[in-house]
């Protein structure tokens, strides 16, 4: 059966809950006859958390009818909230740098997901699940223009969960401009730029919800800056960058409930420690 192009990682949950069991495992941690128990308790605590989304949709066919009627009378309804210039211009910036990565043979892509141009070299960051689940077969980059390169896979870092791609100079790929370490604050606005469901140049607004949150990337556990930005299966590898257009994160995996989409938590790699992971697999590292 074919499989259906867009669909790379990241999958959920890969949340390691605060609120862990006695050994250890997070909530969402577990297998077998296990899982829907778990599943049980989390849809009993997620019943008032249903009230408040009921209560935004209301809000948004509010909102939606507003602006169908928004030339007439009347102070009973609000607007949306504007969206700052500066990510208009963040979002103009990005999209040239952002790539869709494809892993598979002749009759498609069996693996998909983002990536995004780090240096002037044409080296490209993704993450290293997109490899992995697309098998030994060739690797091609889609540039937000249409063109598209075979790409030669630098190396690979299973455990952090971050590769390094490279593209023939005729790409001409805009490399992205990268946050300064510990720059990143909680609640400043971000844009998640990627490939969600094979959709290039996808581009999702959200803020920065929480950092150092743990959860599970790669083989292990590592601290990951938490976003509400739409993240979906597609976005993996791509930048998550803040209003001035710098990278503070590479989009790596969503929180899910019972497997569906995105639920508004997900988790992008800090830029510091993809820069560190890229250069040493550049053979930059110090």
């Amino acid at each position: 059966m074919a499989v259906q192009t867009g669909l790379g990682e990241p999958r959920g949950p890969w949340f390691v809950s605060p609120e862990l069991d006695p050994d250890g495992r997070g909530r969402w941690d577990v297998a077998g006859s296990e899982r829907e128990a778990a599943r049980q308790g989390w849809r009993r605590r997620l019943l008032s958390a249903a009230a408040v989304v009921a209560l935004s949709t209301v809000s948004g066919a509010a909102a939606g009818t507003w602006a169908a009627d928004r030339d007439a009378p009347g102070p009973s309804a609000a607007s949306a909230a504007p969206v700052p210039a500066e990510l208009v211009t963040a979002a103009e910036k990005t999209v040239p740098g952002v790539v869709s990565v494809m892993v598979g043979g002749s009759s498609g892509a069996s693996a998909s997901g983002s990536g995004f141009a780090i240096d002037n070299e044409q080296h490209i960051v993704t993450n290293d699940h997109i490899l992995s689940r697309g098998g030994s077969g060739p690797v091609t980059v889609e540039t937000s223009d249409g063109r598209r390169f075979t790409a030669e896979v630098v190396g690979r870092e299973p455990g952090s969960d971050l590769a390094v791609l490279k593209v023939p100079a005729s790409a001409r790929l805009a490399a992205l401009p990268l946050a300064k370490p510990n720059s990143t604050r909680v609640g400043e606005p971000v844009l998640a730029v990627g490939s969600p469901l094979g959709l290039a140049g996808t581009v999702t607004a959200g803020i920065v919800s929480a950092l150092n949150r743990q959860v599970r990337i790669g083989n292990g556990r590592h601290t990951a800056v938490q976003t509400d930005a739409s993240i979906n299966p597609g976005n993996s590898g791509g930048p998550l960058v803040n209003a001035r257009g710098e990278v503070v994160g590479v989009n790596t995996a969503i929180a899910t409930i019972d497997g569906n989409g995105s639920i508004g938590i997900g988790f992008a790699i800090p830029i510091d420690q993809v820069q560190q992971t890229a250069d040493t697999i550049i053979g930059r590292g110090g």
